[in-house]
């Protein structure tokens, strides 16, 4: 396999696992996270998504956390 096409199949591997964990996150775990947010609207929800998706390791370890 050439090296492009590895680092494509691992960007979309990541991409996809990013947007798993953050539909999980903003649907379920940002009450969790954040308690003392309050309810949070559909729009900060969809404003949340993208950068959960993308920053999803540090997500789950913070979704993870005991509190």
């Amino acid at each position: 396999m050439p090296w492009g096409a590895a680092g494509l199949l691992l960007a979309e591997i990541y991409l996809a696992l990013g947007l798993v964990v953050a539909i999980g996150f903003v649907s379920l775990g940002l009450t969790r996270a954040f308690p003392h947010s309050g309810p949070l609207t559909l729009g900060a929800r969809l404003l949340i998504l993208p950068a959960s998706a993308l920053l999803w390791p540090l997500v789950l370890r913070r979704w993870a956390s005991p509190r």
